[in-house]
């Protein structure tokens, strides 16, 4: 007696496929999103409340009467305009400055050849495991000397290079093949031209990157302006969230608020950008 044979399955597409695997990863986005996002709902909800409401933990889960006039305080209280206009003056200065010194360094450390390039790159690295805070006295004393402090020239001169931009553009510039540089200088072309007329337009990714993490660095940094800042006239944002605080009380309603709007031009930067950082970071270890 012959057996009869099972039909084939039918193949899946891949359709399907993308959708099946789409689903399966769900509940643990759904976990992430809750785990992740609910502190950033609970302040924006803390800032539609009132500061009793805060104080005694009764700020409900979704505010009937939201308080919006919270925002409108919360700016007024601190001299927050003038406290954004420092930190963007200061964010823009180092972002600019670390994307001009990075750019001309890695083009060197990744296409020049001289004597203890390699060194020289290792010890840049190494500058990398080097917090900030073992370096800010001598930093302070120099500072201080050049009669810098409570300037802008002390929030933008410590930070105006960086170990990782180098590393960044070094390694991405190393993935370019070396076919264009060679082009470049038959036509006559000289290394500043090569590196800003050739390179320099190709590594979009990576200045996107350091651009990016650069200024959320500077837009969130509390230490250096907190260091080298004497008067109020001269604080930036996140020192303009210590008045909130006061030594027998905090309003709390208005401290949200005021971390919910200077958040928001770091979200929408990260949002703007997300796509070429992680283009830039995937490609800093491609080639060494």
């Amino acid at each position: 007696m012959v057996e009869a044979t099972p039909a084939p399955k039918a193949p899946i597409s891949p359709k399907r496929r993308r959708h099946a695997g789409f689903w399966r990863y769900v509940p643990y986005m759904v976990i992430a999103i809750v785990v992740f996002g609910f502190p950033f709902y609970w302040i924006i909800v803390g800032s539609l409340s009132s500061n009793t409401a805060i104080a005694t933990g009764s700020i409900p889960l979704f505010p009937l009467h939201p308080r919006w006039a919270n925002y409108r305080d919360a700016w007024a209280y601190t001299n927050f305009a003038r406290q954004v206009l420092n930190t963007l003056i200061m964010a823009v200065a180092v972002t600019a400055s670390q994307v001009i010194t990075s750019s001309m360094a890695g083009f060197a450390l990744a296409r020049m050849r001289f004597p203890g390039r390699q060194a020289l790159f290792i010890g840049f690295v190494a500058t990398l495991i080097i917090p900030f805070q073992v370096i800010a006295l001598p930093i302070f004393v120099l500072m201080a000397n050049l009669h810098w402090i409570n300037t802008f020239g002390a929030l933008i001169v410590p930070t105006a290079v960086n170990a990782f931009g180098i590393f960044l553009y070094r390694q991405f510039f190393l993935t370019i093949p070396e076919s264009f540089e060679e082009a470049a200088m038959l036509d006559g072309a000289n290394p500043w031209q090569v590196l800003w007329r050739v390179y320099w337009p190709l590594a979009k990714p990576a200045t996107v990157t350091l651009s990016l993490l650069t200024f959320i660095a500077e837009w969130n940094s509390f230490y250096l302006p907190f260091l080298f800042t004497e008067t109020k006239s001269m604080y930036t944002v996140q020192l303009g969230l210590v008045a909130f605080q006061g030594e027998f009380a905090t309003v709390y309603n208005l401290l949200m608020a005021a971390t919910v709007f200077i958040s928001i031009p770091v979200f929408v930067l990260y949002l703007m950008g997300q796509r070429a950082i992680i283009e830039g970071i995937a490609t800093t270890g491609t080639k060494g």
